[in-house]
């Protein structure tokens, strides 16, 4: 196993030397979907006031986003398995930039629904490449290490969510011409006349367009890249396949992997709803939106160090132990959030971010640990469509959010008890599967 026994595995070859250049290759699109996760969350903030939305109206667009990956996932798994590893990222990494450029109408037209769209068929391409390049980077090297190596890989998907959220910070929030305020606080696009308001909502719908056709450009310079250099086959080709209703059986009786994906779900919705509103939970607190983005932006320098230590303990500490510890830190940082209102609240809720560090690649490499080479691409599929959870509970974190007022709490505060469910079921699932270790 994996991390069973991290002593036994501290001296063994994180990346062999003939999987380098296709492990710094894959390691790169961790970064490119990590932009596009962070750019977009604050986008939820934008979204709902340029186009007069409320919090639950406004968060579909995460429902769009999460969505496109639970839709995808299964056809990426069974494409990468009659294919390769190779063939499945360049087809990911093209669907990632038509949804990219699709931003172009859809900031012409001025419609939300056809953001939402753009950004489902964006994510049908960031399916195929965490189907993908999850267990690539799993089976480049030893089996003992792999979930290391993955959590190594992974901490480069933080760096590209910082510079997602510095370009939404530095460039898109402080140009939005409709988050004004005057000298109370308040919005003041809200009161503006119609003529007004259409001419703000044409510039502010630019302004959230052109960093998505940039990155869109980014994209198609990577699948000219990895087209040209040789990768890999690890997918197991040449050897018998299981058949898809085999694989199907051997996942569901697999007690770790179905453990796996269910908290899997619950670990991004709470990821998800953490990032999501921080803006609305500064907000309330008097902070405007490119302020609030700070905040996020600091969260994700904790998130960031917490990858790198992580990593850097697991050689010493069971993974399936840290999961659990890193479950109740998490836990408790967002009960701080739901009960002290002001900004101790808030810095509670950027806490949670250096918790929240191992667990998605952690989770991952646990549940795929005893999964063959011939069930990995299926199994790793049903791990990328638990990011559902990113899709179905932000839209009840805003349906809360919009109450105003809770119990005499302010509802956002209230929200958080949300995610704190979730930290709760990731911290079971560590417990768990680490007491089957012992």
């Amino acid at each position: 196993m994996s991390d069973n026994n991290p002593l036994k595995t501290n001296n063994l070859k994180l990346v062999e030397r003939q999987y380098l250049l296709p492990f710094i290759l894959i390691t790169s699109l961790f970064a490119l979907w990590g932009f596009a996760n962070d750019i977009t969350n604050p986008m939820v903030a934008a979204f709902q006031t340029v186009m007069e939305l409320s919090a639950a109206k406004a968060s579909l667009v995460q429902f769009a986003f999460y969505g496109g990956y639970a839709t995808m996932a299964i056809p990426a798994a069974l494409f990468i398995r009659k294919f390769s590893y190779k063939k499945g990222i360049l087809l990911g990494l093209a669907l990632y930039a038509v949804g990219a450029f699709l931003f172009i109408p859809a900031a012409n037209y001025q419609k939300f629904s056809y953001f939402c769209f753009s950004l489902y068929i964006l994510t049908f391409g960031l399916a195929f490449l965490e189907t993908t390049a999850s267990p690539f980077i799993l089976s480049l090297g030893r089996k003992e290490n792999a979930t290391r190596r993955l959590n190594l890989a992974q901490s480069f998907n933080p760096m590209g969510s910082l510079c997602g959220m510095s370009v939404a910070s530095l460039i898109v929030l402080p140009n939005l011409l409709s988050d004004q305020r005057d000298a109370a606080g308040n919005i003041i696009f809200p009161t503006l006349s119609e003529a007004e308001k259409a001419s703000i909502r044409l510039h502010d719908l630019a302004v959230i367009r052109d960093p998505y056709v940039a990155i869109g450009l980014i994209v198609l310079i990577m699948f000219i890249v990895i087209a040209l250099v040789k990768m890999p086959d690890t997918t197991g080709a040449g050897e018998k396949q299981n058949s898809v209703r085999q694989t199907l059986s051997n996942l569901w009786h697999n007690k770790v992997y179905r453990e796996g994906v269910f908290t899997q779900v619950f670990y991004v919705a709470a990821q998800i709803m953490t990032w999501t509103f921080i803006i609305q939970y500064a907000d309330n607190l008097g902070i405007n939106k490119a302020t609030a983005q700070n905040y996020n932006i600091v969260a994700m320098i904790l998130f960031l160090c917490g990858r790198f230590i992580s990593t850097f303990l697991m050689k010493y500490v069971n993974g399936r132990k840290l999961l659990a510890i890193f479950g109740i830190g998490a836990g408790l940082c967002a009960l701080g959030a739901v009960l002290i209102v002001g900004m101790p609240g808030l810095y509670c809720l950027v806490g949670i971010s250096i918790f929240m560090s191992l667990m998605f690649p952690t989770i991952y490499g646990i549940a795929l640990e005893n999964v063959s080479l011939q069930d990995s691409s299926l199994g790793a599929a049903f791990l990328v469509m638990a990011i559902v959870g990113g899709a179905l509970m932000p839209p009840l974190q805003g349906m809360i959010i919009d109450q105003g007022t809770l119990f005499g709490h302010p509802a956002v505060n209230v929200s958080y008890a949300l995610p704190l469910l979730c930290f709760v079921v990731v911290t079971l699932y560590g417990i768990r599967s680490y007491r089957r270790t012992l």
